[in-house]
């Protein structure tokens, strides 16, 4: 207790020490402010990128019109823009916006920087699901696949996401008490287990379903469509809600678990809402696109360098620069290549691969490498 209270009076003093440096809130309100504008300036790119040549002003001035000039390429842009592209844009910034919050959150739940929600094994139970169907999908789990049709592949990922969160929750938790350090081996365990279970189904496939399952896992937002926004897209707020609600009791884990307590923070509560909000948010996420790798653990870096760890901002200001950064990134897969299309998991590899290096060397002495 005498630890707590010196740990409070520690962190009181740390908090009066910068109101006196200098308040970052301001700074925060005036980044998230730009992340809005970015934001929209990214829809923007994401809803003009493309092989075709439909043209937003030509639709928008044509709905404006009594009659547009030429009817068929009317209705040929509104097909691709409504139907195609603005799907697709919503769905990364919804896909974006959960990678990103469920890393911040983990790092705040595990005190450290370089925790993933894949340390904890949700993104292997989501692949684990994804090749189960797309192996199995013609045999033992036809009966599924013929219920469910195209949403068989995500209600699978999700289902191995939810399977494994609930396993991993059960073991870390003894008496009611859930242990951070168990959870985090846990969770390697399960991964690893997971990954076993994909290898072996991975080895029977054919090479049609070998390429289905290689193309999944590199992550693409091709298949967005209006009804997968609708099914995700509830999902992916309500997580993002939830993370909002526990911002200031990730603060107060920040100075230990002993000092958050003291500070009347229920740190079992914290700790449940934040498993299960990273949870959803992340097997919504990956049976919506596939892995998408680097986003969750590149963008909550990028945001404490300008804003600092305040997750009152960090947290909305991680939602969206992950969701822009996405959008932008989805935009240079359908255009790299044209008219062919890059999984989106490469391109945020080759960018997030250099700048997680680059935080890495610039802040060993903060992570003790």
């Amino acid at each position: 207790m005498i630890e707590a209270s010196e740990t409070v009076a520690r962190g009181a003093r740390i908090r009066t020490d910068r109101s006196h440096d200098g308040d970052r809130s301001g700074r925060a309100r005036a980044v998230i402010a730009a992340l809005v504008a970015g934001l929209l300036a990214a829809g923007l790119v994401g809803l003009t990128s493309g092989a075709s040549d439909a043209s937003v002003a030509r639709l928008i001035a044509d709905m404006w019109s009594a009659a547009p000039l030429d009817e068929m390429v009317h209705q040929r842009d509104r097909l691709i823009i409504m139907d195609i592209r603005l799907p697709r844009v919503i769905l990364g910034m919804l896909v974006g916006a959960a990678l990103a919050v469920a890393g911040a959150a983990m790092q705040g739940l595990f005190r450290n920087p370089l925790a993933d929600p894949g340390l904890v094994g949700v993104s292997s139970g989501a692949g684990l699901g994804a090749v189960s169907v797309i192996v199995l999908g013609h045999g033992a789990l036809a009966p599924l696949t013929a219920l469910l049709g195209i949403l068989a592949l995500p209600a699978a990922a999700f289902a191995g996401a939810l399977a494994t969160t609930w396993m991993l929750y059960r073991v870390a938790t003894r008496r009611g008490r859930t242990s951070v350090a168990t959870m985090l081996l846990a969770g390697l365990a399960f991964s690893a287990l997971a990954m076993a279970m994909t290898g072996m189904l991975i080895f029977i496939a054919d090479d049609g379903q070998l390429r289905d399952f290689t193309f999944w896992q590199l992550g693409s937002l091709a298949g967005a469509t209006w009804q997968k926004i609708a099914v995700a897209g509830p999902v992916i707020g309500l997580s993002l809600a939830a993370t909002g609600i526990i911002a200031r009791g990730l603060n107060r884990l920040a100075l230990g678990e002993a000092a958050a307590i003291h500070l009347g923070t229920n740190v079992q509560r914290l700790k449940r809402i934040s498993i299960a909000a990273v949870s959803a948010s992340v097997g919504t996420a990956v049976a919506a696109s596939g892995g998408i790798g680097f986003v969750g653990i590149i963008v909550p870096h990028l945001l404490r360098l300008a804003i600092g760890p305040d997750n009152r901002y960090l947290l909305p200001a991680s939602a969206l620069l992950g969701a822009g950064l996405l959008v932008v990134a989805d935009a240079f897969a359908r255009t790299l290549a044209e008219p062919a299309e890059l999984p989106i998991g490469i391109v945020t590899a080759i960018a997030g691969a250099p700048v997680f290096l680059w935080i890495l060397l610039r802040q060993r002495s903060v992570v003790d490498l």
